[in-house]
C-alpha cells in the first residue's frame, strides 16, 4: 500500500531540508517518491503499477505519493515541474529521479539497478 506523505511526514521518513543541506536519507529502507496530482491523467494510469509494486517488493521498498497540490513547498524544493515525476532512492548514494508515467517493466528495473532490491 502506497502512503501519501505531508512536508512533515516528508521531513521524518525521507529527508530533512529544512536542517540539512546534504542528502542525508531518513529511512531504513530503499524508497519511491510519487509526485502527482488528482486531475493528471498519466498519474491516475500509474497509480495502479504503484499498487502492484508496493505489493511485489513489500518489506523491501517504501512507496510513498506526494500531491503537488497540497504540498507546493515540498514539490517546489525537488524541482518539480511535469508529473508524474518519481524520486528514486536507494539507501547509499544520491536519489535519482525520472519523469513521465513509466511501465512496470521499467520500474521493476530502476528498482533492481538503482535501488539495488530484488523481488
Amino acid at each position: 500500500m502506497t502512503e501519501l506523505l505531508t512536508q512533515q511526514t516528508f521531513f521524518d521518513k525521507v529527508f530533512d531540508y529544512s536542517k540539512n543541506k546534504d542528502w542525508k536519507f531518513e529511512g531504513d529502507k530503499p524508497a519511491i517518491i510519487d509526485f502527482y496530482a488528482d486531475w493528471c491523467g498519466p498519474c491516475k494510469m500509474i497509480a495502479p503499477i504503484l499498487e502492484e509494486l508496493s505489493e511485489d517488493f513489500k518489506g523491501k521498498v517504501d512507496i510513498y505519493k506526494v500531491d503537488t497540490e497540497a504540498e507546493k513547498e515540498l514539490s517546489a524544493a525537488f524541482a518539480i515541474r511535469s508529473i508524474p515525476s518519481m524520486l528514486f532512492i536507494p539507501m547509499d548514494g544520491q536519489p535519482q529521479m525520472a519523469q513521465g508515467a513509466l511501465p512496470k517493466v521499467e520500474l521493476e528495473r530502476i528498482i533492481k539497478d538503482v535501488l539495488s532490491v530484488e523481488k
